[in-house]
């Protein structure tokens, strides 16, 4: 089944998509930091409400990283730790369907900040089974009691703009968000940041959607 005949009924019903682009120190998953998040969040209608913060990492930002984004210590050194936000990014994505460009990319750093905070509930009848939390899980807990997530990884439907676009413009020579970006006439106002990235990214996925309409229509 194509990308666009799983979506299209929620589309048409209104349901709520959410896009969004991460910023990070670096291309490594397990240990590499984020440090900024961009969200929109929109349905048919158009959107619907933006997600954006800067992140203090707790090292510095690699010079490499930093002549990508623009993004500096200086921005980040009075910012709130990932702690502090990552609770408010997962209630802004909901049950929307998730999208981002690239997904394995930003989904990979997401599922594995989950994985690194996820406690599984255990009921006392399971205790025989040996599935209790050890003492260093419990002071895990005590670290963070406020919130613990409820999955080790995403559940939401993800879909990647870059797989949905070689499905509704095939052949193209470079499917980047930016050059695919400028190739649908679609402005990158600021570049490598990840609020402007995941509007550009939204804007690449409703011109899928309107491609693959018309292409039903003809």
């Amino acid at each position: 089944m194509s990308i666009f005949a799983e979506i299209a009924p929620f589309f048409n019903e209104g349901g709520r998509f959410v896009a969004f682009d991460l910023e990070t120190t670096g291309l490594d998953t397990k240990n590499d930091r984020i440090v900024e998040i961009g969200a929109v969040k929109f349905n048919k209608d158009g959107v619907i409400s933006r997600f954006s913060v800067l992140i203090n990492p707790g090292v510095p930002m690699p010079f490499g990283a930093s002549a990508v984004n623009n993004i500096t210590d200086d921005m980040l050194k009075d910012k709130p730790p990932l702690d502090a936000v990552f609770p408010d990014f997962l209630r802004f994505i909901n049950n929307a369907i998730v999208i981002a460009h690239n997904a394995p990319f930003d989904c990979g750093f997401i599922n594995e900040e989950l994985k690194a905070r996820y406690k599984p509930v255990v009921k006392p009848e399971d205790e025989s089974k040996g599935l209790f939390l050890d003492a260093g899980d419990h002071a895990a807990h005590a670290a963070h009691p406020l919130w613990t997530p409820p999955f080790p990884v995403l559940p939401n439907r993800i879909v990647d703009t870059i797989a949905f676009a070689k499905e509704a413009f095939p052949n193209r020579y470079k499917y980047n968000l930016q050059d695919l970006a400028a190739s649908l006439a679609i402005h990158a106002k600021d570049a490598h940041r990840a609020e402007d990235d995941a509007r550009v990214c939204m804007e690449i996925f409703l011109r899928c959607v309107q491609s693959e309409m018309e292409q039903e229509k003809a």
